[in-house]
């Protein structure tokens, strides 16, 4: 495309007569846009997300607040019996008259002990052993294909050996914990690992980086989303595993208030720990995403998805 000039300094388009930038680009000042008043704000695009923490947090509250709400209708109009769903006033009065005891307290606290124990040897073992796995070609070999097939075991399948090996006690629910937070934890770094780009892996041996501070400064900041969905997936696996252990010879936490009101008719103590487990499971997962926002800000790396 070609221009030309006319009197006035314009420059037209030859194919449309035009004056390029548009049509006012002639005959409005660049002064006069500086000095029209700010611009008005853009209108945001329909069906676009909202970016406030605030917003999203309260937007976050709307599905737990219907189901609250349908929980009371379905509970007060005669749907179930009290005995099968008791109105949300009386869970909150028993999670009132478990908190007077003291006894609340205790199995919170143990069973979020166990869990955060848990997850952690859990996720240090899964994070060594898919490093491992996921560099070396002999390691995947040999210890891939075992690793997979012990992945399949059901958690409930683990707690009669663990407790003919370990013994009734915290050891075993603990490694049980463990056990849970272990496999998403090696899968995803594993498989993370084996697509680092070689040629970030190359420049930095060029430069003399091998061994450890190559993993340490190239290849886990290149994985860290993948290691950081691992970690979330391991958290839930560590709280689901956690109730498995708990159910089975434990005499506190909170998997054990759940058989021991299932026991005793208690459904609104019952439905207090699997509200319990939620919150909690919530407020973990949170913690986690706090450490994704602290890797990020230290490596720059992009948010996990």
């Amino acid at each position: 495309m070609s221009t030309h000039s006319t009197s006035g300094n314009t420059t037209l388009d030859e194919v449309t007569g035009e004056p390029l930038g548009g049509a006012n680009a002639s005959t409005v000042p660049a002064a006069e846009h500086k000095g029209s008043g700010p611009l008005p704000p853009r209108r945001r695009r329909a069906g676009s997300v909202p970016r406030t923490r605030l917003t999203v947090a309260l937007l976050g509250l709307v599905l737990p607040v219907l189901l609250l709400l349908v929980w009371h209708l379905l509970s007060t109009n005669g749907f179930y019996s009290p005995v099968q769903l008791p109105q949300p006033s009386a869970v909150l009065g028993a999670g009132w008259e478990l908190l007077r005891s003291g006894d609340l307290w205790v199995h919170v606290g143990i069973s979020t002990q166990r869990v955060v124990v848990g997850f952690m040897l859990g996720s240090a073992l899964g994070l060594a052993v898919g490093a491992l796995v996921g560099l070396s070609p002999w390691a995947r070999i040999l210890a891939g294909p075992t690793v997979g097939a012990l992945r399949a075991v059901p958690s409930l399948a683990w707690v009669p050996l663990l407790l003919l090996w370990i013994g009734i006690g915290e050891n075993s629910k603990v490694t049980l914990v463990a056990i849970g937070a272990f496999f998403p934890v090696y899968t995803t770094v594993s498989a993370a690992l084996q697509h680092v780009d070689g040629q970030i892996v190359e420049a930095a041996r060029s430069f003399g980086i091998r061994g450890v501070r190559l993993f340490t400064t190239v290849q886990l900041p290149a994985v860290l989303p993948a290691v950081i969905s691992g970690l979330r997936l391991a958290l839930a696996q560590a709280w689901l595993f956690l109730v498995a252990a708990e159910l089975l010879g434990s005499s506190m936490g909170l998997g054990f208030l759940l058989t021991d009101s299932q026991n005793n008719g208690r459904t609104d103590r019952l439905l207090l720990a699997i509200v319990l487990l939620a919150v909690l499971g919530k407020l973990t997962d949170a913690l986690i995403g706090v450490f994704e926002r602290w890797t990020q800000h230290r490596w720059g790396s992009a948010p996990a998805t």
